[in-house]
């Protein structure tokens, strides 16, 4: 059995500091294999530069995925086709740099990370259902351990694409609203699902912002510089343990803690 912490998308300084403070303890006291983080907002709450990248990996973390926001930042250019365990959504169009999975090996237990994004309310970018199927047909070759983390919008097309690889895959975990929901479940007896695993960083705020420059611009509707907030930090995640003959999940449980 293999057991993998998958973080909700991190924010800021704040998401990193709780990172590196608590992964050495969660990787102790859940005896974990592998740690995923969605990491798209980890370089000042937008984008992504190479040291942070170099200190996500520091803190413990195996593969590091992403979303819209993997652009934000010029230097990710530097790195993104260099870097074998950072990702940027598979369904992005296909001359864009870096890749939309990897399989990672540990302890010779092969696990593979699949990096998809929604349509839903989002830019227009290629099918996630098409593209995560012929990701399958070489990936399944391989290792049957397969993580997908779906940076979507929308809940319905979330749960439709966790019911679409329901018995192809170990799990599909839904990122992008920093909001945890209370729907984790394992499809068919095989599929781990979750529609969203939340965020880490600052837990009294909004998606990861000061909170009183967010209300500030609903009641005004003028344009707000919306900081990080470093108030009350913490993570949220999700553990998942695996058989890793037959990349059937067990168990999926969510997480929270503090720092």
């Amino acid at each position: 059995m293999i057991r993998v912490l998958f973080c909700g998308d991190v924010v800021g300084p704040g998401g990193r500091k709780v990172l590196l403070e608590l992964l050495p303890v969660l990787k102790e006291e859940f005896n974990l294999n592998f740690i995923i983080v969605n990491g798209e907002n980890a370089a000042g709450g937008s984008g992504l530069v190479p040291s942070v990248v170099n200190e996500l990996f520091f803190s413990g973390v195996d593969v590091i995925t992403t979303g819209d926001h993997v652009w934000k930042k010029k230097e990710i250019f530097k790195i993104i086709d260099k870097e074998e365990f950072l990702l940027r959504p598979a369904n992005f169009k296909r001359t864009l740099p870096g890749k939309g999975f990897c399989i990672k090996e540990k302890d010779g237990v092969k696990l593979c990370v699949i990096n998809l994004i929604g349509r839903v309310f989002m830019n227009p970018v290629e099918c996630p259902f098409l593209r995560v199927r012929e990701i399958l047909e070489e990936v399944k070759k391989i290792t049957p351990n397969i993580i997908v983390d779906f940076h979507a919008e929308a809940t319905s097309e979330k749960k439709a694409l966790g019911y679409f690889l329901e018995k192809k895959v170990s799990a599909v975990i839904g990122t992008h609203t920093h909001v945890p929901t209370a729907d984790e479940t394992i499809l068919s007896n095989h599929t781990a699902y979750i529609t969203d695993v939340g965020m880490t960083g600052s837990l009294d705020s909004v998606l990861g912002r000061e909170k009183e420059k967010v209300i500030e611009h609903f009641l005004t509707d003028l344009p707000k510089r919306f900081d990080v907030s470093n108030k009350d930090l913490g993570l949220q995640a999700v553990l998942i343990e695996i058989d890793e003959n037959t990349g059937r999940a067990l168990s999926i449980k969510r997480l929270e803690r503090r720092i």
